[in-house]
Parts: structure tokens; C-alpha cells; sequence
């Protein structure tokens, strides 16, 4: 059993999925950051020059106490920062999406640059007639 999970650990696969999460961690910092800092800036811009960020639907108020300090803190829908988070969401979508298209079509270029051997029915063609000799 040892050996066996020695082999699928080693495996390709596995390495490859590996490989795969950590680059999709860091694809998503960056298009986070990206989202963040970049594009929400230009669409608070065109809703009234806030963070879009910010935004939000306030439900109670904070209650402050005479000396200043917050007794119950504000609860708020954050309906900004759950729109950064679709936007993040799309903009990783479409960066996988050409990930994905990048590669498909480099592979179809290497399938197409491998030469094609002997079909299956020629080679049984060819043990057929060795037989018969």
C-alpha cells in the first residue's frame, strides 16, 4: 500500500494538480489586487466618486457610548465588496478561459505536427499476411 501511494504521489497527475493550485493562488492575488486597486477605482469614479468598495446598505446604526467608545457596531450589507468579489470572479473566469484556449490550441498544433503511424487495420494486415507465410 506504501508503494502504491509512492507511485500516485509521484505521478504526474498529481504533481501537475499541485502545480496547478499554487499558479491559480497567485493568479488570484494578482487579479484581486488587479480588481482592487485598478477597476473599482474607475467604477466608484462613475457612482459618485466613493469606494466602490464602501458601499453599503446600513441596517441599525452603531450605538456609541458618552466617552466614545462603540457599544454595538453597525451591521450593513456590503453589497460593494460582494460586487468586487463577482468582478474578481469574472475576470479570473476570463483569464482561465484564455489559459485554457492557449493551450488547447498548442496542443492541437502538436497533435497535428505528429506523424501518423500505420493504422490499426494495416498493422493486422501485415501480422496477417506474416502468419500466412
Amino acid at each position: 500500500m506504501l508503494k502504491e501511494f509512492k507511485e500516485f504521489i509521484t505521478g504526474g497527475n498529481v504533481i501537475e494538480f499541485a502545480v496547478a493550485v499554487i499558479m491559480a493562488g497567485a493568479i488570484g492575488g494578482v487579479v484581486k489586487g488587479f480588481v482592487s486597486n485598478i477597476v473599482m477605482p474607475v467604477v466608484g469614479m462613475f457612482t459618485g466618486g466613493a469606494s466602490f468598495k464602501d458601499k453599503m446598505y446600513v441596517l441599525s446604526e452603531a450605538v456609541v457610548d458618552a466617552s466614545g467608545k462603540v457599544t454595538t457596531p453597525m451591521n450593513a450589507i456590503m453589497y460593494g465588496a460582494w460586487i468586487d468579489t463577482i468582478i474578481n470572479l469574472i475576470i479570473i473566469g476570463l483569464v482561465m478561459f484564455m489559459m485554457i484556449k492557449a493551450y488547447n490550441k498548442m496542443k492541437k498544433k502538436e497533435e497535428a505536427a505528429a506523424p501518423a503511424g500505420p493504422s490499426d487495420n494495416d498493422l493486422l494486415k501485415d501480422i496477417l499476411e506474416v502468419l500466412k507465410k
